[in-house]
Parts: structure tokens; C-alpha cells; sequence
């Protein structure tokens, strides 16, 4: 199943399968590097990796890759399909193309790069993961985001950030609509800050002033009778 080329050890989905692949990244002995081949759009590749390790999956993967995601370093170079790196705790995502709905969902922590466009939900109840997409980004995006942050250098679909609890969103793009609670805020010098460090983080190249803010209003996760009507 595996061979050594140079420095990165080779590992060919079509000639074994996502278990016995995701058991070499896995095992005492897996290599730090690693190449994976004809992953032909196989779901859970490269899930629950708990070290530093380079990844990189040469194609299209199906569900839930890179999830619960410890410390290692995924490339797709390819689009991905649901919930790529679901619970992620720490470590780096890339995927090279698009990224199908809920991305990065409930994701702890670590970085997320996107660089083309996610679907809906992209963050949903995410808790403290840097997310960074490229292009744009569908309905209910960030919906009940605890804590971390959604870059988005291209639009927003509708209800963006609904029932936000502390995330922060910036969007350089349009936005259909806010969602409940999600309000426009200003952009201080501590944001811009923050904004241009994701962006080179991220390998992306954008003027964080072109940048809008957007947060919780803080009416629903505090109950009040008098926003009552707002759930």
C-alpha cells in the first residue's frame, strides 16, 4: 500500500482503501509526510490525525475529511465535500478548491483555508476555529458561532450569523442578510489588526479596510422577556 518516494511516503487509496490509509496515518509509526493518491471523492480520509504530520491528498475527497483534527497539516488539492474538518481541535486545513456545506462545524480550534467558495452553513457552531474562504460562502453561515473567526473575501448568502453567540465574522463581500441577533460593528485598529494577520495566515493578499465587521448583539443568549420576540 505504501512506498517511499523521496522524502514523502505515497499512499494509493484505489490500490487499498480509506481504512487501511487512514490506519498508516494513524499508527505509532506513521510517516510525517505523506501523499495520498486517487482518493476519488472517498469519504473520512485522513480523520483524526493527533500529530504534527504533513498531509497532502492529491484530488477530489467526499465527507467529513481532515475531521477531529489534531495538529497536523491537510492539503486538498481538490474540492471537498461535507463537513470538511468537522470538530477540528488545532493544526491546519487547506482545500485548494470548493468546499461543499458546513464547513468547519463545531471545529475547536486550528486553521481553515478555503480557497474557493463554501456552502451553506460554513462555521456552523464553530468554538474557537479560525475559518478563511476565498470566494463566497451560502445561507446560515457562523449559525450559533460560540467562539473564533469567518473571513470571507467574497459574499455572504442570507441569515449570516444567526443566533450568534462571541465569533466574529468579516465579510469583504455583500451580504443577503443577517440573521437573528447578527448586527454590523465597527472596525477598530484591534480588528484590522487581527483581520491582516488571518489574511497572511491564510496566503491571501487583501486590504483588511475593505473588510466589514459583524458580531452578536448579545439579545438572545441572555434571556430578556422583552427580546422574546426575536426568537
Amino acid at each position: 500500500m505504501a512506498a517511499i518516494v523521496t522524502d514523502r511516503t505515497i499512499l494509493d487509496v484505489a490500490e487499498s482503501s480509506t481504512r487501511a490509509v487512514n490506519s498508516a496515518l494513524q499508527s505509532p509509526d506513521a510517516p510525517p509526510t505523506a501523499t495520498i493518491v486517487e482518493p476519488r471523492g472517498a469519504h473520512a480520509l485522513a480523520c483524526g490525525l493527533d500529530r504534527d504530520a504533513d498531509v497532502v491528498i492529491e484530488g477530489h475527497v467526499g465527507y467529513y475529511c481532515a475531521g477531529m483534527n489534531q495538529h497536523a497539516t491537510v492539503t486538498v488539492r481538490g474540492s471537498a465535500g461535507v463537513g470538511v474538518a468537522e470538530n477540528m481541535m488545532s493544526g491546519t486545513v487547506r482545500v485548494c478548491g470548493d468546499a461543499s456545506q458546513s464547513a468547519g462545524a463545531t471545529a475547536h480550534g486550528g486553521l481553515l483555508v478555503i480557497e474557493g467558495n463554501a456552502g451553506a452553513r460554513c462555521g456552523i457552531s464553530m468554538k474557537g476555529v479560525d475559518i478563511v474562504v476565498g470566494g463566497n460562502i451560502g445561507h446560515m453561515s457562523a449559525f450559533m458561532g460560540q467562539a473564533g473567526r469567518l473571513v470571507v473575501l467574497g459574499d455572504a448568502g442570507e441569515a449570516l450569523g444567526d443566533s450568534l453567540y462571541e465569533a466574529r465574522i468579516y465579510v469583504r463581500g455583500s451580504v443577503a442578510s443577517l440573521g437573528a441577533d447578527c448586527v454590523r460593528k465597527p472596525m477598530r485598529a484591534e480588528h484590522l489588526a487581527e483581520l491582516r494577520d488571518l489574511l497572511s495566515r491564510a496566503g491571501f493578499d487583501a486590504d483588511p479596510a475593505e473588510f466589514t465587521r459583524y458580531g452578536s448583539a448579545r439579545q438572545l443568549y441572555h434571556f430578556h422577556v422583552d427580546n422574546a420576540g426575536a426568537y
